[in-house]
Parts: structure tokens; C-alpha cells; sequence
């Protein structure tokens, strides 16, 4: 499925009651986005209105370099106070993609686990990538981006920031988010600005500290954006 065809002229959603959905009775998140009705329904909230915006910024971006994965709706959107920015997205294939802890992946595991711990809830945090573009070919394995690749997400800073009013601290997520840094601070020398380790298990598993170290760090970013 084209990305165009599958991120505009979608109806609006009621986002509150896919928040429902992805919820058991104890609390625990359950509706992964492997799960094709699940996706189903996502795909159809990506023009409410406080993702509206920053998914036709995606829609720019993914008209530019080829694919784009979609902001959550289950974020805080245009709301959030706090922005994860990672690396790339991922090399799952499927109808649409999106930036999202309900990923069916090892990243998105951890990303539950340790956004939990810190206490923050989803309408205080939109997540997005430093290289915000698709750079893997279907079928390929993972590879970090190129300086090139590098560089031309780093463009999309200014527009995404633009979009996120409310936004109070950001969280750089392993070494390519970290490289933002600097373009971060001249564009929005508001913000509280945090560094942790990329949650993927393959670096995760390699010291017992980097797990309690990340959700310090998250926990540390939540509370500077309520503040």
C-alpha cells in the first residue's frame, strides 16, 4: 500500500476510544500494532486533530525520500510536552509504519517497560526519529544511516519543532539522535535537553546498568516537562 493512499483522506478517529481498546482491565497495553485490526485502526485516527498536522509533515517528508512512517495517535501529538526522538524506523514491512511504543518489536517492548517506570503517560509524549525517512530497502537488515542520511533528517527539525508548542524537554536516543543536539538548542533554546542509550536489546543487553540509567533518565525528562 502506498504511504500517500494510506495517510490522507482518512475520516476522523476517535482516539479516545482506540485508548480503550489497547488497554486490559489491569491496565496492561495490549494491542500491539503486528495485530492487523489493531493497525487497521490506528491508520484510521492519523487525521485527528492533534496529529493532523505533523502527519502531513510526514506526508512531505515520505513524498521526499521515497517512505515515512506516521506519528501515533496514541501520542500526545501536537499536545506533547516531551519529545523521544530515536534513530531511524525500524525494518518492518507492512501496510503503514508508525513511530510508536505498540511496535511489535524488541524496541518497542523496552520502550513500554521503561516509559512505564518513569511514569509517563502517552498524551505527555510524541516520539519521532532523528532520521525521520525510511533508508532500508524491504528485506534488508538494519544498518545505521549515512552522513547524507544523517544530515537530511536534521532539515526536518525546524518543522517539526514548529509543530509542538507545548513541547518542555526532549530525550536524544543513541547516537544519531544525540548528533540533533546542536541544531535542537539554536532552534529551541527553551528546551531541556536529555541523552540516554538507544533502547534496542542489542545494546540494552550489554550492561545491567544501561536499563535503570534510561528510565533515570526518562523519569528525569518528565518531570523537567511538567514543570
Amino acid at each position: 500500500m502506498d504511504r500517500a493512499r494510506t495517510s490522507h483522506g482518512t475520516r476522523l478517529y476517535q482516539v479516545e476510544a482506540i485508548k480503550e481498546s489497547a488497554v486490559t482491565k489491569s491496565g496492561r497495553k495490549t494491542a500491539l500494532l503486528d495485530d492487523p485490526a489493531v493497525l487497521a485502526e490506528r491508520i484510521r485516527a492519523v487525521d485527528a486533530p492533534h496529529v493532523a498536522k505533523l502527519n502531513a509533515l510526514a506526508g512531505r517528508i515520505a513524498a521526499e525520500h521515497g517512505a515515512a512512517p506516521f506519528f501515533d495517535p496514541l501520542s500526545g501529538g501536537q499536545d506533547a510536552r516531551l519529545l523521544l526522538l530515536l534513530e531511524t524506523p525500524g525494518t518492518q514491512a507492512g501496510p503503514a509504519r508508525f513511530v510508536s511504543q505498540d511496535n511489535a518489536t524488541g524496541t518497542g517492548r523496552n520502550l513500554r517497560r521503561f516509559l512505564s517506570e518513569a511514569d509517563i503517560g502517552r498524551d505527555d509524549l510524541v516520539i519521532w526519529n532523528a532520521v525521520p525517512f525510511v533508508i532500508h530497502a524491504e528485506g534488508a537488515k538494519n544498518r545505521a544511516p549515512t552522513k547524507l542520511e544523517a544530515a537530511a533528517g536534521r532539515r526536518w527539525l525546524a518543522p517539526l519543532l514548529a509543530l509542538l508548542p507545548a513541547l518542555r524537554a526532549v530525550v536524544l536516543s543513541g547516537r544519531f539522535a544525540r548528533g540533533c543536539r546542536g541544531e535542537i538548542e539554536t532552534l529551541r533554546p527553551d528546551l531541556a535537553i536529555f541523552e540516554m542509550p538507544h533502547p534496542s536489546p542489542v545494546f540494552v543487553v550489554t550492561d545491567p546498568a544501561i536499563a535503570p540509567g534510561i528510565v533515570e533518565v526518562l523519569r528525569r525528562a518528565g518531570e523537567a516537562s511538567r514543570r
